[in-house]
């Protein structure tokens, strides 16, 4: 679709469901195959890496890569791989987390996260973009020289103002999760616009997260979204930014069936490629969709991926 570039979350069993995922959206028509990596989770890169042996076009995007438990030049080891694998098809999303999981998984301190992610950026575009980086920050250090500067672009995952503020500054996009579309478009995009004129330079683009489904059954899909994005609210920075999105219901931790409804682009084909259409006029740039699993329904996903590759094809 002109003007708006199509990501699809892509995720399995295991590895080699998730490649097939990934050969699947690209065979559809699909623009972007992103892959999140928590805990424990099968490295993003090392996936991407095996999937640029079995794919020509489609580009891979990280949502995100943890900061805090791995040093950049320890990630930009993994990105030189894809970027020489597949030139120029690696988006390097990375983000702060969550305190529960850095300190509950890694025992980690999570301490002025926002700090450490400007030196991270700091440190990966400096690596990445000009094949050199000398850093020494307050948090972070980097001594190190690459063969070439390489063609990936370093993105970095935001929820709140500054964190968008930030991308805006020094990222090459900012990626939202679970973000309701007028916040997208009251607070992250004009956020994101101010870090770049502060900058001095053009507005990075805002990729939106946004569940979708080709599915009439709006019960199901409440339920549907209750059960995969319902923890939301209970994690201290999105039960704020859901408040400042106007559901002051997350401040219990609740998920709520408006919450669903406002997250959840639903309906028939025409319905659901309607809303996406509309979504530049959200200050989206760029669809992540995640294909919500409807317990049941053993088509919706087909459909759906089908309808956002056509969308993507224009």
């Amino acid at each position: 679709m002109q003007g708006l570039t199509i990501g699809v979350h892509c995720a399995a069993a295991d590895p080699k469901g998730t490649i097939a995922a990934i050969v699947a959206a690209e065979r559809a028509g699909i623009d972007v195959a992103w892959m999140t990596a928590g805990g424990v989770a099968a490295d993003s890169l090392a996936v991407f890496a095996a999937a640029a042996g079995q794919t020509e076009r489609i580009e891979f995007g990280t949502s995100i890569i943890p900061t805090f438990p791995r040093h950049p030049l320890a990630l930009v080891q993994g990105a030189v791989v894809v970027d020489s694998l597949a030139p120029g098809r690696l988006r390097l999303g990375v983000g702060p987390s969550h305190k529960p999981a850095m300190e509950g998984t890694f025992g980690l301190n999570f301490d002025r996260p926002l700090e450490h992610l400007r030196e991270y950026l700091a440190i990966l575009n400096a690596a990445l973009k000009e094949g050199k980086v000398s850093f020494h920050g307050k948090r972070l250090h980097a001594e190190a020289q690459l063969p070439a500067p390489t063609q990936v672009r370093v993105m970095a995952s935001a929820l709140r103002p500054n964190a968008f503020r930030l991308c805006g500054e020094v990222a090459d996009g900012g990626i939202s999760w679970v973000c309701p579309q007028p916040y997208l478009r009251d607070v992250a995009a004009p956020a994101l616009a101010a870090g770049a004129k502060a900058a001095g330079s053009a507005k990075p683009p805002l990729v939106g997260h946004v569940p979708v489904v080709v599915s009439t059954d709006a019960e199901a899909v409440r339920a549907a979204a209750t059960r995969q994005m319902g923890f939301y609210p209970r994690l201290p920075f999105y039960s704020s930014m859901f408040q400042d999105a106007g559901f002051p219901e997350a401040a219990g931790g609740e998920f709520s069936a408006r919450m669903a409804d406002a997250l959840v682009v639903h309906g028939d084909e025409k319905a659901v490629a309607a809303r996406i259409r509309a979504l530049p006029s959200f200050g989206v740039d760029e669809l992540l969709a995640m294909i919500l699993v409807i317990p049941g329904d053993t088509t919706a996903r087909d459909r759906t991926l089908e309808l956002l590759g056509s969308l993507a094809k224009g």
